[in-house]
């Protein structure tokens, strides 16, 4: 596994991630029934167990475990980020 230090993904705690895990397979079974994790505080955008979150919402941890031997750790965050950008706000 590769252990090169990383730069922090730079989450802006939008919630547009949260708020569209029906849209990606990996994420689905945090649906609640609507789209939005249900674990997503809707009033502050932010995760209620986030110190307890399930690994694949876990940005760096996804990067050293599946993305890491294809992409540089700056590429990968651009692509996140761009995906991120695409996501309907809701």
């Amino acid at each position: 596994m590769n252990r090169e230090a990383l730069t922090p993904f730079p989450c802006y705690s939008c919630g547009k991630c949260c708020s569209n895990v029906h849209l990606s397979q990996e994420t689905k079974s945090l649906d609640r029934g609507d789209g939005i994790c249900r674990h997503l505080n809707i009033d502050n955008k932010q995760c209620s167990i986030y110190h307890t979150r399930p690994d694949i919402c876990r940005v760096e941890l996804q990067y050293r475990k599946h993305y890491s031997s294809t992409y540089t750790w700056k590429a990968f965050v651009e692509i996140n980020l761009s995906i991120c950008e695409r996501l309907p706000d809701r």
